[in-house]
């Protein structure tokens, strides 16, 4: 067995969201970066080559105050730095982060090979767990992505404009990390 502990020196862990409704053209499509996290790989083999094997695992925790807002592209205007902001402190705000200060995934399974698997697991927001499917490729740097629908984890996406512009319910949750041990 090998372990492997995984942070922002790692790599980047990117939630991407999209917009909808009749005023999308207002807002922006924002790249949210996971400034501050934590994980563990879990190898059921003493290399990469056993990622994919049972026993393999894999937790990460991302405290919801390490969330930052990056980019956002389209809109009206370009995304100012008030604008982030307002935007970081509404995500705060709608992930209850001083009630639930941390989202987690933990692993119940890992399947397919070393170069192309997924990971079947448990991702909890605001103290709601529900299954979530990570699909991810590589070698030594691993990518992958999975996406994540708000609402089933209670989380009503933002709106503004009297509803006419709304987050898109689908966000995308993306990672680019080296794995390599030690």
């Amino acid at each position: 067995m090998a372990t492997i502990e995984l942070g922002p020196a790692s790599g980047r862990l990117l939630i991407r969201t999209g917009r909808s409704g009749l005023g999308r053209r207002a807002g922006h499509d924002l790249v949210i970066e996971a400034a501050r996290w934590s994980g563990t790989v879990t190898l059921a083999g003493d290399d990469l080559a056993g990622a994919a094997a049972e026993g393999s695992s894999v937790q990460i925790t991302v405290p919801v105050a390490g969330l930052e807002v990056r980019e956002g592209t389209g809109g009206v205007l370009p995304l100012s730095d008030q604008d982030r902001g307002e935007i970081t402190a509404n995500l705060r705000k709608v992930l209850q982060a001083d009630r639930y200060p941390e989202i987690t995934f933990r692993s119940t399974g890992v399947r397919g090979t070393a170069a192309e698997f997924t990971v079947e697991g448990e991702l909890t927001v605001m103290g709601r767990s529900e299954p979530l499917s990570v699909r991810a490729a590589g070698g030594d740097r691993v990518t992958g992505e999975a996406t994540v629908k708000q609402t089933r984890w209670g989380i009503k996406p933002y709106s503004a404009l009297f509803g006419a512009l709304k987050l898109a319910d689908d966000v995308q949750v993306t990672f680019d990390l080296d794995v390599r041990p030690g």
